[in-house]
């Protein structure tokens, strides 16, 4: 994982095929990565996976806080991922509390207001 770096900050226009010569000035690349949501527009981020730690280091010291197109790159170290515990996270349980006979509110019925 001392390899991969986190690419923050890019440009909307920004391409993977863009970023890759950007990267191979600093050594092998070996994938890169932008994010996207669900409709293929980028996030503004990405991932560069470098040949090795070396590269990687002189990746970020070369980059960081340097133009790529119209705004500023953010380089670092890629965070290894961690599994969110059981519990986080916006709740996606609804059962109960409106809607329908039995929504919550079954003690009054449907339709209802102060019985």
């Amino acid at each position: 994982m001392k390899n991969k770096l986190f690419v923050g900050n890019l440009s909307w226009k920004a391409t993977e095929e863009s970023l890759r010569p950007v990267f191979e000035a600093f050594g092998k690349v070996l994938s890169v990565k932008i994010v996207s949501d669900n409709t293929g527009r980028s996030k503004g981020f990405g991932f560069v996976e470098m040949g090795s730690a070396e590269e990687a280091n002189a990746a970020i010291e070369g980059l960081n806080e340097k133009p790529h197109l119209d705004r500023n790159m953010r380089v670092s170290l890629a965070q290894e991922r961690t599994d969110r515990p059981v519990g986080s996270g916006p709740r996606r349980d609804f059962r109960g509390g409106g809607g329908g006979r039995e929504g919550g509110r079954s003690d009054r019925g449907y339709g209802h207001r102060g019985d």
